[in-house]
């Protein structure tokens, strides 16, 4: 069960980096749409928004099945940092909605992304899984 938590929480930080270049691409895309005279409305969407989109209902079920296997997995805080993944990704959902309307918000929906990929790291590495030899050799100093 450590390595299940561990791969779930690499993919959820490796999630996040995707997340980073959809909205790249959607936004450059937009861009370049904008430019070329494409209508930008409510109905405009793209292919890097809606990856976005899509990669964040993926995040959050990864990090729902994180918790689930937290619960089994003998991982030091484990636990702790599966709820502590499953708040940030929910108020990530709340910063993206408010987004909308307040765009400014956006620059926080971007920094608790970065800070979820963050924690994500910091969980994959509490269930590493130390070597048999690890344990026999003196500890430097």
């Amino acid at each position: 069960m450590k390595s299940a938590y561990r791969v779930l929480a690499t993919l959820i930080a490796i999630g996040v980096a995707a997340q980073v270049a959809f909205i790249a691409f959607g936004t450059f895309r937009t861009s370049a749409d904008a430019e070329d005279g494409v209508g930008i409305d409510s109905s405009y969407s793209n292919t890097g928004l809606d990856l976005h989109s899509i990669g964040g209902s993926v995040i959050g079920a990864l990090v729902i099945v994180l918790l689930i296997v937290s619960l089994f997995a003998k991982v030091p805080r484990g636990r702790m940092f599966a709820l502590i993944l499953v708040g940030m990704v929910a108020l990530q959902f709340l910063l993206a909605v408010v987004s909308f309307g307040v765009p400014v918000i956006g620059v926080l929906h971007g920094l608790n992304g970065l800070a979820i990929a963050g924690v994500a790291g910091v969980a994959g590495r509490m269930a590493r899984v130390p070597r048999p030899d690890a344990a026999k050799q003196p500890a430097e100093v």
